[in-house]
């Protein structure tokens, strides 16, 4: 069983109340960010259930209310893989795997999913695994923009030569001049904000203790990292789609722009 589960909290640092902010398609009807996050889960073909799960009734009652399953998690949960882990172990799932979508990311192409669930597959050893997209000019001078305005906007990473990752930040890494955007060819990859675990990996990340670099950093996935296990960075191709989240109030307008030039409902 492959079980994709939509972490969602209402008291978000940056952007209180963000799984309920409105996102308008060009078909002018607005659906909140946690039911468009679910519709992109639900376009991927080995998923066989999608869950959302979250410690707030304002979110549960509005995701009921457009058909998805909710499971209730603790209000201690710290980051969306926790409250994985803790979604799995109070619906007793017995899943081969878990898929992490977090719900600011309304914008993930279902293949992306996919692959990442093919990756895991393909390698038992790996306990966990995330999507990373090469940016293209665009994203990197949204990247860069963000930055230089002082706000935190996608995180980047960096892996080895055979994709295992080696870090990830909220800063622009590696660094990069102004020549790349000559040569066309952008040496930054974006962090996807997707996860996919073994049910045994979940199960250790709730038991380690929150490390040094995942609290200064404020990335989840770099737990991991610090315990010595194997995150698998998986390349994945936007096919010409723009990859966005929505971090902060200023990415509304941004998804927005995405969704009405792809014709989303």
């Amino acid at each position: 069983m492959i079980a994709i589960i939509i972490p969602a909290r209402y008291a978000s640092t940056r952007y209180p109340g963000k799984p309920l902010v409105a996102l308008t398609g060009p078909d002018g009807k607005p659906k909140t960010l946690i039911q468009r996050s679910w519709e992109a889960a639900k376009q991927v073909p080995e998923a066989d259930a999608v869950f959302v799960a979250t410690d707030d009734d304002r979110i549960a009652e509005a995701s009921k209310a457009f058909g998805a399953e909710v499971i209730m998690t603790s209000e201690e949960c710290s980051n969306g893989t926790e409250r994985c882990a803790d979604a799995m172990m109070r619906a007793g799932l017995e899943a081969d795997l878990i898929v992490n979508l977090q719900g600011d990311a309304p914008l993930t192409p279902p293949w992306f999913l996919s692959e990442l669930i093919a990756a895991m597959q393909a390698q038992p050893d790996c306990d966990a695994a995330t999507p990373v997209l090469r940016c293209d000019p665009q994203t990197l001078a949204m990247f860069l923009e963000d930055r230089k305005a002082g706000r935190v906007g996608g995180t980047t990473a960096v892996f080895d030569a055979a994709m295992r990752g080696l870090y990830f930040s909220k800063e622009v890494i590696p660094y990069v001049g102004a020549s790349v955007f000559e040569a066309g060819h952008v040496p930054v990859f974006h962090h996807v904000g997707v996860y996919a675990y073994r049910p045994k990996a979940l199960l250790k990340y709730r038991d380690w203790p929150e490390g040094t670099l995942e609290r200064l950093e404020g990335l989840e996935q770099l737990r991991f990292l610090e315990n010595g296990a194997h995150m698998q960075c998986v390349e994945v191709d936007a096919r010409g789609r723009v990859f966005w989240e929505l971090n902060n109030p200023e990415d509304v307008a941004r998804i927005e722009a995405v969704l009405n030039r792809e014709g989303a409902a």
